[in-house]
């Protein structure tokens, strides 16, 4: 939970970029203050929360329902957000045991900036996942025929290992710059705003657009549970993740505030299972059903016969993954 903060003199070796604009002395044994106390706790909970609920889908989709290319984007897009919530877990134990042990202020310097260089390619990653998966939904639903017919069969795994590198490659280019470059909490600036206008503002605006125009065309459809789940993912990602886009902005005037984005950012990637659960058992605006038969409803029943899609010569076809 803690942002790696270090003396001047150590910025340039040891920090990551956040830790560039805030130039005051941290000491791994003084005490957290009551205020940080009371964000950690509320963090570790909605934490805790979160490990359960992922856990929980990656233990039904990878074990007990059949798998299809959107859950293999469910799939990692849950390993991103568990694993993000594990190192948020893990820095706020080295948050409240440094203290205790008094760890030595340049160790602790340098496991807290590489805790916050996994959070950072946890937090890229699930990003990129969500807004993959959010096209793939797009172009199934304008363009049903062509993407029935023209879809590669592994796309889902090649987009995804694809991604997973994406991200490894900005946390790389971020913490070895940081080792080398005095200014590379310009880095981390651009690359805050670059994905956060490619890869949650563009495909917010696109949904909705996507949206709008099924409910409200010419020819009105239901856009179907998955692609209701899907919206509303990345409507939280905007949500939850922009405060974390400009915290390095914003830190300058109230350090707090990052402390403030890591507590949304947990709640980004806790929020998806309950928006799993909440969208598949929802039935004529009541929530009805075991958590395995919503998640069922939504990636298999969903995928195939919730989405009807209108083809050339007014023939009616399913939207199937």
């Amino acid at each position: 939970m803690n942002k790696p903060i270090a003396t001047e003199d150590t910025l340039n070796s040891t920090a990551p970029a956040p830790a560039a604009s805030q130039k005051f002395d941290y000491d791994p044994c003084e005490e957290p203050s009551y205020d940080i106390l009371i964000i950690s706790v509320v963090c570790t909970c909605i934490c805790v929360c979160g490990l359960v609920g992922n856990a929980v889908v990656l233990w039904l989709l990878g074990f007990r329902m059949k798998k299809n290319p959107f859950t293999v984007y469910v799939l990692n897009l849950a390993i991103a957000d568990f694993s993000l919530l594990l190192v948020l877990l893990v820095n706020i134990s080295l948050h409240f045991m440094s203290p205790q042990y008094c760890i030595s202020h340049y160790v602790f310097i340098l496991i807290n900036s590489i805790l916050f260089v996994l959070f950072l390619f946890c937090y890229f990653a699930g990003m990129y996942l969500l807004t993959a998966m959010s096209v793939e939904r797009c172009l199934a639903a304008l363009f049903p025929l062509w993407y029935r017919c023209h879809r590669p069969k592994h796309l889902s795994g090649i987009l995804c290992g694809l991604l997973w590198a994406l991200a490894a490659l900005c946390a790389t280019l971020l913490f070895t710059s940081c080792f080398f470059d005095e200014n590379c909490k310009y880095i981390f600036y651009v690359l805050c705003i670059v994905n956060f206008v490619l890869f949650s503002f563009f495909p917010l605006l696109s949904n909705l657009a996507l949206f709008i125009k099924l409910r409200c065309g010419s020819q009105r459809r239901h856009p179907g549970k998955l692609y209701v789940a899907v919206l509303l993912s990345v409507l939280f990602l905007f949500i939850f993740g922009f405060p974390f886009s400009v915290e390095t902005f914003l830190a300058v005037f109230y350090p707090r505030f990052y402390y403030i984005s890591c507590v949304l950012a947990s709640l980004n990637s806790s929020i998806n299972p309950v928006l799993y659960f909440l969208v598949g058992s929802c039935q004529r605006c009541q929530f009805q059903c075991s958590i395995r038969a919503a998640f069922q409803r939504l990636f298999e029943e969903g995928s195939t016969s919730e989405e009807r899609s209108q083809v050339p010569g007014h023939a009616v076809m399913e939207t199937s993954w």
